[in-house]
């Protein structure tokens, strides 16, 4: 077993632990990464439940995992398809409310309990200067989950 960085989704940041990595028929090593939707599942729960703000490719992601459109998401949250375009490109920061309102959507979508207040989630929206890893214990790819910080 070993850590892989799963650049795959999209995301730099995303690391998963214990992976079985297995031989291709050109005798390259490569990752077996079985259960895709959960791996996804788990990654967007620890983006979503993280006490840091999401970066642009973060809300990318979450979006897809949620199935919605930038003109979709943009309606949910009052504002122009081309202001998500530019959270997601990085061009300017998410508002700190309109982050909060992202998550509620994206836990309900997606089904994650939070186990947390309003409040609480509320005051995760917090800019960042880097983002932080994104750690997927994989030893049971039938479950993959997010690791604690």
């Amino acid at each position: 077993m070993a850590t892989y960085r799963y650049t795959e989704c999209g995301l730099d940041n995303v690391i998963i632990h214990g992976v079985e990595f297995i031989v291709d028929d050109d005798g390259e090593q490569v990752v077996s990464i079985p259960n895709i939707n959960g791996l996804h599942r788990a990654i967007a729960e620890s983006i979503l439940l993280r006490q840091a703000s999401i970066s642009g490719r973060e809300l990318r992601f979450i979006r897809t995992e949620m199935g919605l459109t930038q003109a979709e998401l943009a309606a949910i949250v009052h504002r122009e398809p081309l202001a998500v375009s530019r959270w997601e490109r990085g061009e300017c920061p998410i508002d700190n409310n309109i982050e909060a309102i992202i998550r509620l959507v994206a836990m309900e979508r997606l089904d994650i309990d939070t186990g947390h207040s309003v409040q609480e989630l509320t005051g995760w929206c917090v800019p960042t200067a880097a983002e932080k890893p994104i750690d997927i214990d994989g030893h049971d790819p039938g479950h993959y989950h997010p690791m604690a910080a």
